[in-house]
């Protein structure tokens, strides 16, 4: 599917006019352009807006203002069909005002592919590896995991979308110190004795404990006690994930598919074959530095215990070494994590770089803290001291949608106010139930119509002209900007944009809803008094109560709202968010 009717007939007639002025000889166009377009800032500059004259003056040694001109003589009056004007503005922008019947094409390509309505081919089938969440398995999932899975789960279905094709995985941390440090807390609760100071607490490990009571006499070491334990946990980090509505295609094990299968020695080797490993003082360092870190890094310590990069370095290795036709050899690799982990990215990207790939191979994710509220009081966590609200019990509080699509209005690098007390209530205030509201209330619309027999009918069958309002535009508008911003985020890795677009057009939605009549009034009168839609904000409907409509109005406004409410169900998709027909 194209990027959108509008733009691609658009960028076409671009093509056209720069082919129009190299013919004439008023433009030499000794390289190819790349042609974009973005949305003004101000309405009132047009539609559309390209730098193209700008990016064009340096070959062409001529001023921007200039060659805007030169393009924008091309563009009409040869192309009014498509442009009904082509405005040129310092320093060189070229801001373009669309035909109005060119807008409600838009309606009609949404008709057409449905569901499908802003998939495209921008990933041309490349293979992602997404991995997310991997909580240490030494305790339940808490808030911070919850946004890393809602933005995990929201960028795969949107990279899919666009035409990537991504697996999502699950990185296990059961090897090393945490999983020592787990069965040696559980086996304390179980003997009464102290938690070691650094071990696990909470009522989560004591339920643990019991559960797990049985080993106390069978002779089981630590490492035995520990995968034990881990197991436990792992099996309710599945559940809670279950009821977050996220799967994974793939659960990776450290201890079994990198340090019991050799693959951390295989790299090592590699490594020290290549170079690039040296032994300074009893330990096993990694020249991580040859590749743009600010330090070398120890890959096996005095004590022959493996770091955490080692098997970072393995799993990264396995990531994208190609072993068949269709075994992992992944192009990207995308990897969400805490924050915290900012300064581990140079060694993952020493390490891809250092098995021969390079480095944009590797792309990280951060994703900041979730400060929780209660009542405007903050919410402590802390999963050594047992002190967190897990995300379990926010999934039970608010629901997994409202959940999902809180995490994902801001922008994940940004620290977010997670405010329970907001994503309960059923209001504007409340940016999920918003934008779902959105949904519903067409829905009503078209069960109304359909109990009274007034049809709602395919876009070949309506009479647009009658739409000539300015609201009309300004509904519609954002309609055909959904596959570009499609593609803007998927390439930004940025799924919050779609957060940000779903809450502006159920805006627009609601704001046409009170100002305009859909049905006539004694339809609107059944559907307030059947479904009980209250209103959202407190604008009156003065205008609507005075406005005269039409059958063939009617219908146009039904079709026109099919149009936002496939958009709105295609966006909540993606994010994760069920798109229910009543509330």
């Amino acid at each position: 599917m194209s990027a959108g009717v509008v733009r691609e007939t658009v960028l076409s007639t671009l093509r056209e006019a720069l082919n129009d002025a190299k013919a004439k000889r008023e433009l030499n166009l000794t390289i190819d352009p790349p042609l974009i377009l973005d949305v003004p800032k101000k309405e009132s500059w047009g539609d559309l807006a390209t730098t193209l004259a700008m990016n064009l003056s340096s070959s062409e040694r001529r001023a921007p203002m200039e060659i805007a001109q030169i393009i924008a003589k091309c563009l009409l009056p040869a192309h009014g069909d498509v442009l009904e004007r082509a405005d040129v503005a310092p320093p060189g922008f070229i801001n373009l005002t669309v035909k109005r019947n060119l807008w409600f094409r838009v309606l009609t390509e949404i008709e057409a592919h449905g569901s499908e309505y802003g998939s495209s081919s921008l990933g041309n089938g490349q293979r992602v590896l997404l991995e997310f969440v991997s909580a240490n398995p030494t305790g339940p999932l808490h808030m911070g995991h919850g946004r890393g899975a809602a933005v995990g789960g929201a960028l795969a279905n949107l990279l899919r979308r666009v035409g990537y094709e991504v697996d999502t995985e699950f990185y296990i941390n059961d090897a090393g110190r945490q999983v020592r440090l787990m069965a040696a807390s559980v086996t304390a609760v179980q003997n009464q004795t102290p938690v070691p100071e650094d071990g696990y607490r909470g009522v989560y490990i004591v339920d643990l404990a019991n559960r797990l009571r049985k080993t106390q006499n069978a002779g089981l070491n630590v490492g035995q006690i520990g995968k034990l334990a881990c197991e436990e946990m792992l099996k309710n980090i599945n559940i809670d994930l279950q009821a977050f509505g996220l799967t994974f295609d793939r659960w990776f094990s450290e201890q079994k598919e990198l340090f019991d299968s050799g693959k951390v020695e295989q790299a090592l080797k590699t490594l020290k074959d290549k170079g690039l490993l040296e032994e300074r003082d009893g330990a096993l360092w990694f020249k991580s530095s040859v590749f743009g870190d600010d330090k070398d890094r120890v890959v096996k310590k005095q004590d022959d215990e493996f770091t955490y990069l080692a098997s970072d370095i393995a799993y990264h290795r396995d990531k994208l070494e190609r072993r068949d036709k269709r075994g992992r050899g992944y192009d990207l690799l995308i990897n969400i994590w805490g924050a915290d982990h900012h300064g581990y990215i140079p060694r993952m990207e020493a390490a891809v770089q250092a098995f021969g790939y390079p480095k944009d191979r590797l792309h990280v994710v951060l994703v900041q803290i979730v400060n929780l509220l209660r009542g405007g009081q903050r919410i402590t966590m802390s999963k050594r001291a047992g002190e967190m609200v897990t995300l379990k019990e926010v999934i039970e509080e608010v629901g997994a949608d409202a959940a999902k699509f809180i995490f994902l209005t801001r922008r994940a690098d940004s620290q977010l106010d997670f405010d329970l007390e907001l994503a309960r209530r059923q209001s504007a205030e409340n940016p999920v139930y918003y934008v779902q509201y959105a949904h519903a209330r067409v829905a009503s619309l078209f069960r109304v119509a359909a109990e009274r027999g007034v049809p709602i009918p395919s876009t070949a069958e309506v009479d647009w002209s009658v739409l000539d309002s300015p609201d009309d535009l300004s509904l519609i508008k954002p309609l055909a900007d959904y596959p570009s911003m499609l593609e803007a985020s998927a390439k930004a890795l940025e799924p919050h944009r779609l957060t940000y677009y779903l809450q502006d057009l159920a805006g627009r939605l609601h704001t046409y809803y009170y100002k305009h009549r859909i049905l006539p009034p004694v339809l609107e009168g059944e559907l307030e008094r059947h479904d009980t839609l209250k209103p959202l904000a407190a604008e009156g409907d003065q205008d609507r109560k005075r406005e005269v409509l039409t059958p063939a109005l009617t219908a146009a406004r039904l079709c026109l709202f099919r149009g936002v409410q496939t958009v709105i169900r295609n966006g909540l998709e993606i994010l994760g968010v069920s798109a229910p027909e009543r509330m």
